[in-house]
């Protein structure tokens, strides 16, 4: 039951404050968005003089330095897309259609899939697969010779797309295994009564409903492929070439050239928005609903004598991105060398203890990591928060195209985003390189769109009387949003707060092009360590992150499903 807050007869003669704050909300909100984006146009179009030029853009699409990275760039995010789907897909139906042991423990896997970085699950892999060192080439020599030629090559095309693929797989899963929860199964029975064979229930009802969801998936799956700067970087550079990423960081080096950063982001940006809107006029011309009310349970498909092997295929897929990686890593930490197996009796803590107690960078990584955490997750909770109810209950004008930019950074790749972030705040009056507040805007910017969506849909369950109710008995605007709907949604707004937060441990691709010495995060510092060989602390301070990380998603998933919107659950990741 709510209890109605009313507000005393002094109070309504008071100055109400809700549009004025709204509305700093909303140019807190362009700032945000427009300001890094203007000055990489600006970047993109000018010369050193400033003086409007496309010479940059000749220079990026006829330098072969410029155009490899391009060609490479697609064919890794269009092979890692299909891969995606193709694994992706029979894992999801498996989970949520059929009578496979196991369901709940492959959704946990996945889910530990997704939250594990990927430029962490990169480093891994070299511990497992270097030609040279990796664990499992060591094992093959064990059998073959030492002599022989290396089984895997992680340092290759083909390895950095399996690593990608391995990293990118949880979001088709998450995407297509809930629209098979929600699909009702009367349709399937429909499809059963009137003589539709299996194949046949599946390829006019079961596909096309899922359809939607699969292809957007495999979107998101290309778009991650597309922009990741942490997989590419530890594992291209090595083999000798470029991806796009990779390219617009290396123009970073000195000497500095700002101008074809400027422009060589400009593609991946563009590319982007183009991309989600095909999905859209994809979506829009073939679309697939369900109309009514309540329905059934899916229908569960019973497997038989296959229950067994569903679930072994399921977990064979799940060695790659989970127990041989987070294994390898285990290993390492506790290892005197990173590359070989570790037994009982060479077992030891001095990794551990050099990188807590001896590595100097270690305290000021998590120090920067947490603070910019919690802050980002605190500011970010607030303005999506502010946003979603300015859309939802549009209480000022222009509130739908609030909405667009609160989900406009969806279309930003990370290194797109560090790029105008560099540009925009090293010079007067915003001069904030050098500071923690760079990389809090970028980390806002970047988890702005799941944060605002998601509260979006929670404030879609709270009908807008309650507020209505509050205002009729002298509340104004935001004494009804803080009384009467955020404890409504609690639930979701504490998802959300978890969620940003998980998104910052992640990030890589804006926070590269942005830290300097005092302001390393824990990705970075990784990166560097990476550089630097020193596979061992990388190891410890790995599972440092993915401790901090689960402990994060256990948290989120022990709270109690009351008020806002359960949906923000992270069952799925």
């Amino acid at each position: 039951m709510t209890t109605i807050t009313t507000t005393s007869p002094a109070a309504k003669s008071r100055f109400d404050w809700t549009r004025p704050v709204l509305w700093l909300f909303a140019a807190v909100l362009v700032l945000l968005i427009l300001l890094p984006l203007s000055w990489l146009a600006v970047y993109a179009f000018t010369d050193k003089s400033r003086h409007p030029t496309l010479a940059n853009f000749v220079t990026l699409f006829s330098n072969p330095d410029f155009l490899d990275p391009l060609w490479t760039t697609a064919i890794i995010a269009t092979t890692s897309a299909v891969i995606c789907c193709i694994v992706a897909a029979p894992i999801s139906w498996l989970v949520s259609r059929t009578d496979m042991p196991g369901r709940q423990t492959i959704r946990a896997l996945v889910t530990a899939s997704f939250v594990t970085p990927p430029f962490l699950g990169a480093v891994a892999w070299e511990l497992l697969a270097a030609p040279n060192s990796g664990l499992l080439n060591q094992l093959y020599r064990l059998f073959a010779g030492e002599d022989a030629d290396a089984l895997f090559n992680i340092y290759s095309l083909t390895g950095i797309i399996f690593v990608i693929s391995c990293y990118t797989f949880p979001f088709v899963f998450v995407l297509v295994a809930n629209a098979l929860d929600t699909m009702p199964g009367e349709l399937e029975d429909a499809s059963a009564i009137l003589g539709g064979k299996a194949w046949t229930t599946a390829r006019r009802v079961t596909i096309p409903l899922a359809l939607p969801a699969l292809v957007a998936g495999a979107l998101i799956a290309f778009l991650q492929a597309m922009t990741l700067f942490g997989s590419p970087a530890i594992l291209a550079l090595p083999a000798g070439f470029h991806t796009m990423t990779t390219k617009i960081w290396s123009l970073f080096q000195y000497p500095p050239k700002l101008e074809l950063a400027a422009a060589a982001a400009v593609p991946l940006l563009l590319l982007t928005i183009l991309l989600l809107q095909g999905q859209k006029a994809l979506l829009g011309r073939r679309g697939y609903s369900v109309i009514g009310g309540k329905y059934g349970a899916p229908r569960r498909v019973e497997l038989k004598g296959w229950r067994w092997a569903a679930l072994g295929f399921c977990l064979l897929v799940l060695l790659n991105p989970v127990f041989l990686p987070y294994l390898a890593l285990l290993n390492a930490a506790f290892s005197p060398n990173a590359t070989t197996l570790v037994t009982p009796s060479t077992a030891t803590l001095h990794n551990i203890v050099f990188v807590f107690t001896e590595l100097s960078s270690t305290q000021l990584a998590l120090k920067n990591t947490v603070i910019l955490g919690t802050a980002t997750a605190t500011i970010g909770t607030i303005l999506a928060l502010v946003i979603a109810y300015v859309t939802t209950r549009k209480v000022i004008a222009g509130h739908r195209v609030l909405g667009f930019l609160a989900t406009a950074p969806v279309a930003v790749p990370g290194i797109v985003l560090g790029v105008g972030l560099f540009l925009s705040y090293t010079r007067p009056p915003f001069v904030l390189y050098g500071t923690l507040w760079i990389l809090l805007l970028a980390f806002l910017t970047i988890n702005l769109p799941s944060a605002y969506q998601q509260l979006q849909a929670a404030f879609a369950t709270i009908h807008p009387e309650l507020e209505e109710a509050s205002r009729i008995l002298g509340a104004t605007r935001l004494q009804a949003l803080r009384q009467i709907t955020a404890p409504l949604l609690r639930t979701g707004v504490i998802a959300t707060w978890c969620f940003i937060f998980i998104g910052v441990m992640r990030e890589l691709s804006a926070a590269i092009v942005l830290f300097t010495s005092q302001t390393k995060v824990l990705s970075v510092l990784i990166y560097d360590l990476n550089e630097g060989g020193d596979l061992a602390a990388i190891a410890v301070l790995g599972i440092a992150m993915l401790v901090i990380t689960f402990a994060v998603v256990l948290a989120v998933n022990q709270i109690p499903m009351s008020g806002g919107n359960a949906g923000a659950k992270l069952r799925n990741g």
